[in-house]
């Protein structure tokens, strides 16, 4: 049998497409009031770029693993990101009424109702979770999930980040202060990713450092990324709308650093997450493939 090995742009279009299919399958059989579910199912199944999958699928491909095994892993981590986007959102946090090219949840279904389809998404997501029946996903394997997945999306990761972040607007920041806001606002979330990757395929401690130094780099530089575009990005391409930081008061890496100097963090960051995937010993194309698409900008 010929394996066919595709190029990095037609294969994250089909994982896109195989997770796609999947999402809505940990809505749809839900007890619960219609308008949540259609809440729930507005946002979930809005597209996006689905790196957070990717990463996981493409760590238990490093290690020679069925990415099946990362099936419900895959779906919790979209579903608690896609929560924090509906959160982020609303009026009372960045007021946005776009989102991947349409209105806001609260913009179709009022701002209750957008907080608790977000509240649901949390919810859920551990009981997707632990719901897998693969033969070589264990007990002790979705304990340990539940643990980090809750670590990097409550205070001590995605929450804090955000908390941070909204504490810091209308106010100068240090670039070790937004560090650590994007550290933990967006890198917590790609680390755990890598780390379910690992937990499930069986890594070792030392391969599971490295990958969360990998996954810890690339969140930063996902996040220079996204400033830049902010500025010199297309609302048309982006599905949002631009200059919205700049509206918020928010500190940036351009407005702190200047852009050319905002640029050259991002390649640094790209620089540092192949080197510590290198140093891991665990060799991907699949995860450098990922790097350089974080890497490259619009402009």
């Amino acid at each position: 049998m010929i394996v066919r090995e595709l190029d990095f742009d037609t294969y994250l279009k089909e994982l896109r497409v195989q997770i796609e299919a999947l999402l809505p399958s940990v809505v749809q059989p839900l007890a619960s009031p219609a308008t949540l579910k259609d809440s729930m199912m507005y946002s979930l199944t809005a597209g996006g770029k689905r790196l957070r999958p990717l990463l996981i699928f493409s760590t238990l491909e490093a290690f020679g693993k069925d990415k099946m095994m990362g099936v419900e892993a895959a779906c919790a981590v979209e579903m608690i990101h896609t929560y924090s986007l509906i959160h982020d959102d609303l009026p009372s946090m960045d007021n946005d009424d776009l989102r991947r090219g349409k209105p806001t949840n609260h913009k179709v279904f009022g701002e209750a109702m957008a907080i608790l389809a977000g509240d649901a998404l949390l919810t859920n997501s551990f009981d997707v979770l632990v719901s897998s029946t693969h033969p070589d996903v264990t007990d002790a394997m979705k304990v340990r999930l539940v643990s980090t997945l809750a670590t990097c999306a409550g205070a001590e990761g995605m929450v804090g980040g955000q908390v941070a972040d909204m504490e810091g607007e209308g106010q100068p920041l240090t670039l070790s202060e937004l560090e650590y806001i994007h550290h933990h606002k967006t890198g917590k979330l790609l680390s755990f990713c890598v780390t379910a990757g690992a937990i499930l395929a069986g890594a070792t401690d030392f391969q599971i450092e490295k990958l969360q130094e990998f996954s810890s780099n690339l969140g930063l530089a996902f996040q220079i990324r996204d400033d830049i575009l902010d500025i010199e990005g297309d609302e048309a391409t982006l599905g949002k709308p631009i200059g919205s930081d700049t509206d918020n008061n928010k500190t940036t890496y351009p407005s702190l650093l200047g852009m050319e100097a905002a640029k050259q963090k991002l390649d640094d960051h790209i620089d540092r997450a192949l080197q510590a995937l290198e140093a891991s010993e665990i060799y991907s194309d699949r995860l450098k493939e990922l790097c350089l698409y974080v890497g490259k900008r619009q402009n």
